[in-house]
């Protein structure tokens, strides 16, 4: 199945208020900042936007809200992030007919299905709609690996389109090009190697920092795509310490911190997150400012200032 899905595509912030309740306003002013800084789609629903804290319910509202804010301008992603086959299923079905254009799919939550199960789990759910599917793979946080191997045997699902590789080993996308051709396509899911990616061939690269930062990230990744790496090291140099939180296990916390010090979003969470506090808040706090006083100019002479919700 073929899509339009490149470039930067943030793994976006489902935004709440300080009591935990939905701020669905502020998730669809959060989208329309991301959407005029220039980036190319979103993930709702995912790792970063703490899928498995909402409710059935109040997951088809944050993809509602998406609909609504995206206007059609970029393609929207949702989550499946459920506990059973059946409820991923489900899931899918839904956020289809609530206006999504493609569906990121994650393995079965909890139970760690063996390569035999986590192949009928992706294959049952690309049955289950008519969208286009995103396989997200990242052992280090979820405990399955969908190997290069896998990929290739899953080949002739059609609705499988691409893969969002966050197994931190550079070395898959090799590997999957060599095992699968252009047949997926082939996306980096881990902030801080996304240079390297783009270098072997990632055609998008699905962020967590862009929340943050997104005309910095555009900017990263035009310059990265167009084969103008020398001009783009400085850049992905001086990023280099915000995306090293993207694979902290407060990920999460630390992202909405950024977004909030630098006026894309509220820092708030979901228990059982709570926002960060004491030493741990000042250190991430001082990478954050850091970055923010040494911000670089962008194309136009002037240093990035974002919106405030």
């Amino acid at each position: 199945m073929q899509t339009g899905w490149r470039g930067v595509i943030p793994a976006a912030t489902t935004e709440f208020e300080s009591d935990g309740s939905l701020a669905l306003e502020a998730t669809g002013c959060h989208l329309d900042a991301l959407i005029e800084a220039g980036i190319h789609g979103v993930v709702m629903l995912g790792t970063v936007g703490e899928n498995t804290s909402l409710s059935h319910e109040e997951k088809l509202d944050v993809v509602g809200v998406a609909v609504k804010a995206s206007g059609g301008r970029i393609p929207v992603l949702a989550g499946v992030a459920e506990y059973t086959t059946a409820l991923a299923c489900r899931f899918a079905q839904d956020v289809e007919r609530a206006g999504a254009d493609g569906l990121m799919v994650l393995p079965a939550m909890v139970y760690k299905s063996d390569p035999r199960e986590t192949e009928a789990h992706f294959r049952a759910v690309a049955r289950a709609t008519g969208l286009p599917v995103m396989c997200y793979n990242n052992p280090p946080a979820y405990g399955v690996d969908i190997t290069p191997q896998m990929f290739a045997a899953m080949m002739d699902e059609p609705n499988l389109a691409a893969i969002k590789e966050s197994s931190e080993d550079v070395r898959r996308l090799t590997d999957l090009r060599n095992l699968t051709g252009d047949r997926y396509i082939l996306l980096q899911g881990v902030d801080d190697l996304v240079l390297e990616a783009i270098l072997l061939g990632a055609r998008g690269w699905v962020s967590g920092l862009a929340n943050a930062f997104p005309r910095e990230s555009v900017h990263l990744w035009e310059l990265a795509s167009s084969g103008c790496f020398e001009q783009a090291l400085p850049l992905y140099r001086w990023f280099m310490p915000l995306l090293h939180m993207d694979t902290c296990p407060k990920l999460v916390q630390y992202i909405k911190l950024a977004n909030a010090a630098t006026g894309m979003g509220k820092e708030y969470v979901r228990a059982p997150r709570l926002t960060i506090e004491g030493a741990e808040r000042e250190k991430v706090l001082a990478v954050i400012e850091a970055a923010m006083a040494s911000r670089p100019a962008l194309p136009n002479g002037t240093p990035v200032v974002q919106r405030a919700d």
